[in-house]
């Protein structure tokens, strides 16, 4: 089974701290073998909006849900989709590199 983990690695901010953009990763791993993806996710500058929160409030859960909500389903799920190939891509290898025969 593959567990994917999304992180966030860095927020730019205006200098009120209203988030404009967020770097992120997905890791996924089986247990024995690891993919990863890195991007970022722009974000609309709004502080008046009902739901904003300050900086020092957020959550890692809270910027995931942005992020995601940000990139879009269908753009998650390709990103899922990648990590879960470069996994089995390690699990079963199209490509191998043996040594040479004359070594």
């Amino acid at each position: 089974m593959i567990i994917n983990t999304w992180d966030i690695v860095q927020l730019d901010c205006q200098p009120n701290e209203y988030v404009v953009t967020a770097h992120w990763t997905l890791m996924a791993t089986d247990g024995t073998y690891t993919g990863s993806v890195y991007g970022t996710a722009s974000f609309g500058v709004d502080p008046n909006k009902p739901d904003y929160t300050p900086y020092n409030q957020l959550t890692l859960d809270q910027v995931v849900a942005w992020t995601q909500a940000a990139i879009g389903e269908e753009q998650v799920a390709s990103y899922e989709k990648t990590v879960a190939d470069q996994i089995q891509a390690q699990i079963t290898p199209t490509i191998v590199t043996p040594k040479l025969p004359w070594l």
